[in-house]
Formats: C-alpha cells, sequence, structure tokens
C-alpha cells in the first residue's frame, strides 16, 4: 500500500513539473516580452530589407509589418477565444 502511494505522490510530482512548465510555455506565448521582442525583430529586418531594395523611406515603412504584427497578436486573442468556445462545444457534443 505505501508503495502504491509513493508511486501516485512521484506521479503527481511529475504532473505539477508539466503543468508549471505548460504555464510558463503560455505565459511566454501571450507575453509582452515576446510581443515586444519580435515587434523589434521584425522592424529590424524590414528596415534593412527595405534599404536593401532602395525604398525611399525605409525607417518609417518599416513600420507597416512591425504594426501589422501588433495587430496580430490584439485580434488574434478574440479569434482565438471564439475558437475555443466552438472546440469545447463540438467537443461536448461528441460526449
Amino acid at each position: 500500500m505505501q508503495d502504491r502511494i509513493e508511486a501516485i505522490e512521484q506521479e503527481l510530482a511529475v504532473i505539477r513539473e508539466r503543468n508549471a512548465r505548460v504555464e510558463a510555455d503560455k505565459a511566454w506565448e501571450t507575453g509582452p516580452v515576446r510581443v515586444v521582442s519580435v515587434m523589434i525583430v521584425t522592424y529590424m529586418i524590414a528596415a534593412i530589407v527595405l534599404t536593401t531594395i532602395g525604398n525611399d523611406a525605409p525607417i518609417r515603412n518599416a513600420l507597416i509589418p512591425t504594426l501589422g504584427y501588433y495587430l496580430s497578436t490584439r485580434s488574434l486573442r478574440i479569434v482565438r477565444s471564439v475558437w475555443s468556445k466552438d472546440q469545447l462545444r463540438s467537443n461536448l457534443k461528441r460526449i
């Protein structure tokens, strides 16, 4: 009996560790540090490419894809929320 309890406690510890990793990954995916980091990289790459191809205003025009990325991060939360609710409804109907 004691062995079963210890095995269950070990499994529970593994599950808790996994949950902590998943929560950290989710915090990174939805966090502002990631969004700002990607925006900076996007801006820099766009500015370099636009400069390389001879764009007249590469610094200003590099804001377009950067702003597009930012807006997509805001709107995709709404889309994901709607999609998740639909998925939940579909899964509940199957049960």
